[in-house]
């Protein structure tokens, strides 16, 4: 209970309440900055995982379409049977022979039309596929620069407690290192 005298907090808590009263100047733009980075990098791993579910959704729509595209062939295979009876037929004796030999040409206009309706569903599953394999790997870059601005992160605690000038540069050619995984994951790179 922070009102009654009683305050817990992390080390890295109390080194930026330090450095916000104590008027140094290098913790106090190591505290800047790991705030905004860390900003960001909430930022890019919204983003992640809004692809994650893009690719997700999209992949569900190729299952769906295979799976209007696996219906539609069995039913041509059923055309198809119905075709190779009504031919069977032709041949026997003392039948309707223009009766099936009509059946015949129904069915094989039958099977024409459904042929192309499974293959229009399994090209929009190819596609579904096309776009839900282009979002996983957006999210890909997505993660790998929410971890780059973690990693800069943890690197600028280290060098808040180290004070080491060259982790700071560390730090933050890891940030822009990951702004630049976040570029080419808004543009699709």
């Amino acid at each position: 209970m922070s009102g009654h005298g009683f305050h817990v907090h992390g080390p890295h808590d109390h080194e930026l309440e330090h450095a916000a009263h104590s008027g140094d100047s290098f913790a106090s733009n190591i505290a800047v900055m790991t705030a905004i980075m860390a900003t960001v990098g909430a930022i890019f791993g919204f983003q992640g995982g809004a692809t994650q579910n893009e690719a997700a959704l999209f992949k569900n729509e190729a299952a769906i379409k295979k799976t209007e595209a696996a219906n539609q062939w069995n039913y041509y295979q059923s055309k198809s049977n119905k075709q190779n009876l009504a031919e069977l037929a032709l041949v026997l004796p003392n039948v309707d022979v223009a009766k099936y030999k009509s059946k015949v040409e129904q069915y094989e206009s039958d099977k024409a039309k459904i042929k192309l309706a499974a293959e229009k569903l399994e090209a929009e599953s190819l596609e579904w596929n096309k776009k839900s394999d282009e979002a996983l790997h957006q999210h890909h870059r997505w993660a790998q620069a929410t971890t780059a601005l973690q990693i800069a992160i943890s690197l600028a605690a280290i060098t808040l407690l180290t004070k080491k000038k060259w982790l700071q540069y560390t730090s933050y050619g890891v940030a822009i290192a990951g702004t630049g995984l976040a570029a080419l994951a808004w543009f699709h790179i």
